[in-house]
């Protein structure tokens, strides 16, 4: 009984003990249900925000859109947004948006598909994905969306026809891309396996003799994989070695030696072809240069279908390179003509580069040529005058060759007609967009030599017999500032003289006589050819009167001119003689006010100095800078004697005393070839000898470093270093502008500039330059880094500069040369006004202005206005003087002063010796007095 009390006892206390933890457990989980319920309400709070956040965003971008349809960024940017918050609905009629107005990628097609795919797993409705695919293949040849087009075929196997279907499209995939030396075998790959799937349902089980009928489809089957393995083994592509192991298995048999021909044919054709693949392998987009090896050779060979595919394949890394796409489009214009293949290239040219006229301009070619009907016609050359083209121009080319086909549409032989009042009005509504258009945008018509009306008024009096018409039209032209030209008028006498009347041709020559400006003798010329031939003798005579009178008159204007420019050389002459007698009496002046203890001890100094730039006997020779500094304005330099009686007081002194010294123990000449001159260092600079070797060290040995001091013993800013070698200094100069304590380091070549006078470091280009873009309005803050990576997506960055101050800050202005003027207008419509930062640049093609005068070197600024001399304080901000008009130094000859203020001696005095007399005191007397 005791036994069992204390079971009991035991069985109750562990109870009670399983109680208690339950009664834990269940507060445990009742903590952890309500703080679970705070976190979902924290997480449910921040989701609901992020929501909102990206619902205002994709409103933005739709509002943005409706402004401008053609933002192809804002449209990827939208479609990343939908996809995110799972808006399939709109997510589908933005890339159906998108898909209208440009090509897209492969990597946006295979995810829109996938999508579609899913839907359509609920919803069957395949034909929707057909119809997509087919889009998506016309864009670009991709070879995973034609393998991604054919297995999802597969799945419609079992329908009607479905077996057909699935070989039709893996047929197709296999003419557009089985020739993809990297990518093709994969298709191949995938039809074969998709036939030996259908050769496992129609064999018969093991064991069991086949029917007349199954042994009819199995061969047939079996057929189909043989032929499928010559094909492939006949093209040539990369590890075709391992297909042929596999046909060789496969088929249990000695392979034919027909096969084997063509098998060694692709192999040669591989080897061929290898290296320039492995090079696009190794390459970094966008691989112009490799592409274009590469069809180059494939030219040469001569096969069209692999010439398509190069083609293809480089405009699919490269679609928006307009000069790519010219050229495929010429050949198949040329060589291939195939009616689908031509037009479907063209349209997709115009979408991709829709900025570029030529490319616009052979589409409209091609679709006249493969007689497209007119609505076609004139809907593409609708959508070119909106595509947005970069010069005046191209809007002068695209009408010109749109109202060709025009003309080329019409009958002349009828009176009237409806494709003539077309052509007509074309030609006029030409006009009238030129004026308003063009000119409004570009600031200029386009078509300054009136072409476009030209070209009407030969088409009314060649082939409408409406001369009327055309001398109206000609009339317009020259008023339109064309009536100075003598090509201009000589164009409309012709005419006149082909289908109009000898009144009308006499009077536009005595027109042009009196109106041309640029070779009225060639004019006259034909005036009296004209009346030689056709006039009477009163007709002669006007002709001769009025031909004298304009030539005496352009005679006496071309002699004024010649008087005038004769006279501005002769004044730019005296200005010359001028500034170099004032230099020289500045000299003068100089060499005056030293005295004589410092003549004496400039020549102590020039009689110490033993290490100069060559040996002790030559001459000196002045150093060109990149500052403008001379060897004979630097006062000392290390490796020179200070002057007699000169202690240096501070650590610098003592460097450059210490300098000198060195150069004394080990004199060395110095060599201009082997030296480079570096400057913009600062002033601050400490231990500049050795800061200066340890920067030029990497480029070779260094023989000696100069560093240039003044008299007080301060580093000036600028120096030279020697090398050991020729082969260093180019070397050194790529550290041109190189950061040093803060300071863009200047390296430029040692050149004598006295032999030397025009020599220039940096040459000021003066001409548009087509592949570069200036770039204004940048953040200060903005590196060259991330300038580099920004506009690396929009071309092949060549060279990159950000324009500093000497003290290194940024202007915030750059330089940016792309590869080729395509990429650079590329990037012009792409990142001007982009925001970089709090900051809107500004984006144009690199054209700076013309130089003038005072950039050309040796020009002088005293040629445009006399020195002024000012005081100690230099010129009061005011510009007004507080002297009085009495005491002012009198600008103009003595002579001519009035009221007296020099009597007539020293008048002759002063004029006799060139320049003003100083006034003594009496005469300042006298000046007071005479007031």
């Amino acid at each position: 009984m005791a036994a069992s009390s204390s079971a009991e006892q035991t069985q109750l206390h562990d109870m009670e003990e399983e109680e208690e933890g339950m009664e834990e457990r269940e507060m445990e989980s009742d903590e952890e249900n309500r703080m679970r319920g705070e976190n979902s309400d924290e997480e449910e709070d921040d989701s609901s925000d992020d929501e909102k956040e990206n619902e205002a965003e994709i409103q933005r971008l739709e509002e943005q859109l409706s402004i401008n349809a053609f933002d192809y960024n804002c449209h990827v940017d939208l479609i990343k947004l939908l996809k995110q918050e799972g808006e399939l609905l709109r997510l589908r009629k933005a890339r159906q948006k998108m898909s209208e107005l440009f090509p897209l990628t492969e990597e946006i097609w295979l995810e829109w598909l996938k999508d579609e795919i899913r839907l359509t797993e609920e919803e069957p409705n395949r034909e929707k994905v057909y119809e997509l695919f087919e889009k998506a293949v016309t864009d670009y040849i991709c070879p995973d969306i034609w393998l991604e087009f054919a297995q999802y075929s597969i799945g419609g196997m079992g329908l009607p026809g479905g077996m057909e279907k699935v070989r039709s499209i893996f047929e197709r995939a296999v003419m557009a891309v089985g020739l993809h030396m990297t990518k093709g075998q994969a298709v191949w790959e995938a039809y074969r396996e998709f036939e030996n799937v259908i050769l496992s349902t129609v064999q018969p089980p093991p064991g069991r003799v086949p029917s007349c009928e199954e042994q009819g489809c199995l061969n047939v089957q079996l057929e189909r994989i043989h032929t499928l393995f010559r094909r492939q083994l006949a093209v040539p592509l990369m590890d075709m070695e391992a297909t042929f192991a596999e046909y060789e298995e496969w088929s249990e048999q000695e392979v034919a030696e027909t096969v084997m021909i063509q098998y060694r044919k692709a192999l040669q054709q591989l080897a061929k072809c290898k290296p320039l693949e492995e090079a696009l392998i190794l390459a970094e987009p966008p691989k112009m240069a490799e592409y274009q090896a590469f069809i180059e050779f494939e030219l040469k060979e001569g096969d069209p279908a692999r010439i398509q595919i190069i083609y293809e394949r480089a405009l699919a890394e490269n679609c928006l390179v307009p000069d790519m796409w010219t050229k495929y489009t010429t050949y198949l214009d040329r060589q291939l003509k195939f009616k689908d293949l031509v037009l479907s290239s063209h349209e997709r040219a115009v979408r991709n580069c829709p900025w570029t006229m030529g490319l616009w301009k052979s589409y409209l070619l091609a679709l006249e040529r493969y007689d497209a009907d007119h609505a076609t016609v004139s809907d593409v050359f609708e959508k070119a005058l909106i595509a947005g083209f970069i010069q005046a121009t191209d809007y002068v080319e695209i009408w010109q060759a749109f109202l060709d086909y025009l003309r080329r549409r019409v009958d002349f032989s009828k009176e009237s007609s409806k494709e003539l009042e077309e052509l007509r009005g074309s030609f006029a509504r030409s006009l009238e967009y030129m004026k308003q258009d063009v000119e409004e945008r570009f600031g200029e018509s386009g078509d300054a030599s009136c072409i476009i009306m030209q070209i009407w008024a030969r088409i009314e009096a060649l082939h409408c017999k409406n001369i009327q018409k055309a001398r109206e039209l000609w009339d317009s032209i020259l008023t339109k500032g064309n009536a100075k030209y003598a090509n201009m008028w000589l164009e409309y006498y012709n005419l006149e003289r082909s289908y109009g009347d000898n009144a009308h041709c006499r009077k536009a020559l005595h027109r042009a006589v009196q109106c041309t400006s640029d070779y009225p003798e060639h004019v006259c010329e034909v005036l009296l050819t004209f009346e030689r031939v056709e006039g009477s003798l009163e007709d002669w005579d006007v002709a001769v009167l009025k031909t004298e009178t304009r030539l005496n008159r352009v005679n006496e204007q071309r002699a004024k001119a010649a008087v005038k420019e004769a006279n501005h050389a002769r004044q730019e002459e005296d200005r010359g003689d001028q500034r170099q007698k004032n230099k020289a009496d500045k000299k003068g002046q100089k060499k005056g006010q030293k005295g004589p203890g410092a003549v004496l001890k400039r020549k102590a100094t020039q009689d110490d100095h033993h290490n100069d730039w060559n040996n002790d006997s030559a001459p000196k020779r002045r150093r060109g800078t990149r500052d403008g500094a001379t060897e004979e304005n630097m006062e000392t330099e290390a490796g020179r004697n200070p002057p007699p009686g000169y202690k240096p007081g501070n650590k610098r002194a003592q460097q450059g005393s210490a300098a000198q010294s060195q150069n004394d123990e080990k004199p060395e000449l110095r060599n201009d070839d082997c030296s480079v001159f570096i400057s913009n260092l600062a002033y601050t600079l400490e231990e500049p000898e050795a800061k200066l070797r340890a920067q030029f060290e990497s480029c070779g040995p260094v023989a000696q470093v100069r560093p240039v001091f003044a008299t007080k013993g301060t580093f000036k800013g600028y120096g030279y270093v020697q090398f050991e070698s020729t082969v260093s200094v180019a070397e050194a100069l790529k550290l041109d502008r190189r950061e040093v304590e803060g300071r863009p380091m200047f390296v430029s070549p040692c050149v004598d500039k006295k032999e030397n006078p025009d020599f220039k470091i940096f040459k000021y280009n003066t001409t548009m330059e087509r592949q570069k873009l200036f770039i204004s309005g940048l953040p200060f803050s903005c590196t060259k880094e991330q300038l580099e990576e920004i506009c690396k997506s929009h071309g092949t960055v060549k060279d990159l500069r950000l324009v500093t101050y000497r003290s290194g800050k940024p202007k915030g202005l750059a330089y940016v040369e792309f590869a080729d003027d395509t990429q650079a207008s590329q990037a012009v419509l792409k990142m001007d006004g982009m925001d970089i930062g709090d900051n809107k640049i500004c984006v144009a093609i690199s054209n700076p202005p013309r130089r003038n005068m005072m950039d050309k070197p040796g020009f002088d600024r005293t040629d445009l206005m006399p020195r002024q001399v000012f005081g100690g304080r230099g010129r009061g901000r005011t510009q007004l003087s507080l002297i009085p008009r009495s005491l002012h130094r009198q600008s103009e000859p003595v002579s001519k002063v009035k009221n007296g203020t020099v009597d007539a001696e020293a008048a002759g005095e002063s004029s006799a010796a060139g320049e003003t007399k100083p006034l003594s005191n009496s005469d300042f007397a006298r000046m007071l007095l005479s007031k």
